[in-house]
């Protein structure tokens, strides 16, 4: 938790109050529904918080965007986003039941107002978003293939409205189909030993209707 306030010292009081409050929360839901692997519970902040929060390094998100997290997992990186981003709307997708019934009893718990989640596969949703965020659930050309007709058109943001994408190790062959992917290192503002090898990607991605 320390890091976070390090990392984020702007942060309000509620803000403060609903990252202390994931600990317990997600230690209480892993214990009935395992979203997180037991070694990293006690980890949670750095791999899971601080992880998810690396994409707040490249982007500030601004007020009313539309956010989708695909295979969000038990909420990562959506719910620390959410925190980080009460006015920006977040729409949290995965196909196990389970662990999406955990992102909506966090988010309760949270009371995070900005937070919708559903099981649903990412070709199925048929809304817009100026960003898909995602921790690694493939390899880019396949996510691609699921998200590319969900960017909207209307660009609020310095950065092009596409994927942000957190992944580790080198991408070079991975991403050798996009060149106007960027690679950000994470270990650039972050000191801990497990940001060595973590990115995020941002890959533009041109409206399509």
């Amino acid at each position: 938790m320390e890091a976070i306030l390090s990392q984020f010292p702007n942060l309000t009081e509620i803000q403060v109050l609903q990252f202390q409050k994931l600990q317990e929360l997600y230690e209480d839901w892993n214990s009935k529904i395992n979203v997180i692997s037991r070694k990293d519970i006690d980890e949670l902040y750095t791999r899971h918080v601080l992880h998810s929060l690396g994409i707040a390094k490249i982007i500030e998100f601004r007020p009313g965007s539309k956010i989708m997290d695909v295979g969000t997992g038990g909420g990562f990186p959506g719910i620390p986003l959410a925190i980080l981003h009460p006015e920006v709307d977040f729409y949290l997708i995965d196909v196990i039941a389970k662990k999406i019934k955990v992102v909506n009893e966090v988010a309760t718990a949270l009371g995070l107002k900005n937070v919708k989640a559903e099981q649903k596969r990412a070709e199925l949703v048929k809304q817009e978003f100026d960003f898909i965020v995602s921790r690694a659930v493939t390899n880019m050309p396949d996510f691609v293939n699921w998200v590319e007709d969900k960017v909207a058109k209307k660009q609020h943001h310095e950065l092009a409205n596409g994927i942000l994408y957190l992944k580790g190790g080198d991408l070079t062959e991975e991403l050798a189909a996009f060149p106007k992917a960027t690679e950000y290192n994470l270990s650039d503002f972050f000191t801990d030993e497990f940001f060595e090898t973590k990115k995020v990607v941002h890959l533009p991605l041109k409206y399509k209707k």
